[in-house]
């Protein structure tokens, strides 16, 4: 078996070579990824799935002609899923229920969480719940920033290369998504307060 602690370059010039445990390795390394980001973008499990297996496919397509020199396998491959997600939501236009959505593909609202503190008075399910219907909430050019930088945890220059743009634009359009989350989030925090001061005053009746 193709050592998983070799490094992508290592694994993707021995797929050049014909090695499929090159390609499993690779499989292996990035395909949880990539499906996170699909399904935090569009909240569909079927559409997420689809996504990381065209993903893969394409890099079987092109591993040939792949240039290393113009951007990291990572970054191609987020780039990849991004443009194949944006094509499906604008030619389907749709958004499935978040029950669809399982525990292996839930949204982190750990980042969330600490940055709006009154969220911590909520349930963990309920705040999560909350982010994630918020996060798909924001527009697209919006999203896509919050998720890769703050839910998949990217680096701004990691995130400028997978959108193709400058770092100034990931950073003015991640702190415009930040505020547009907060705002979002803000009337979830205000039924919790509610709802507990009900639930205060029953005691006292």
């Amino acid at each position: 078996m193709k050592s998983d602690n070799s490094s992508d370059g290592e694994l993707l010039q021995a797929m050049r070579a014909g090695d499929e445990e090159a390609f499993a390795a690779l499989y292996r390394r990035r395909q949880p990824g990539i499906y996170r980001f699909a399904l935090q973008m569009c909240g569909s499990q079927e559409l997420a799935e689809d996504t990381a297996q065209e993903v893969f496919m394409v890099l079987m397509r092109e591993v040939h002609t792949f240039d290393p020199a113009r951007g990291s396998l990572s970054a191609f491959l987020m780039g990849v899923a991004r443009h194949h997600v944006l094509r499906r939501l604008q030619r389907e236009r749709f958004y499935v229920s978040m029950n669809e959505t399982r525990d292996d593909g839930s949204l982190s609202s750990q980042a969330f969480l600490t940055t709006v503190g009154p969220l911590d008075e909520m349930s963990r399910t309920e705040a999560i719940e909350a982010v994630r219907r918020a996060v798909l909430a924001l527009p697209e050019r919006y999203r896509e920033v919050v998720v890769l930088c703050d839910l998949q945890e990217m680096s701004y220059g990691e995130t400028a290369e997978i959108l193709g743009c400058a770092i100034g634009t990931v950073r003015s359009r991640l702190h415009r998504g930040r505020a547009l989350l907060i705002e979002k989030l803000r009337p979830a925090r205000e039924e919790d307060a509610a709802s507990a001061t009900v639930k205060s005053t029953r005691c006292f009746a």
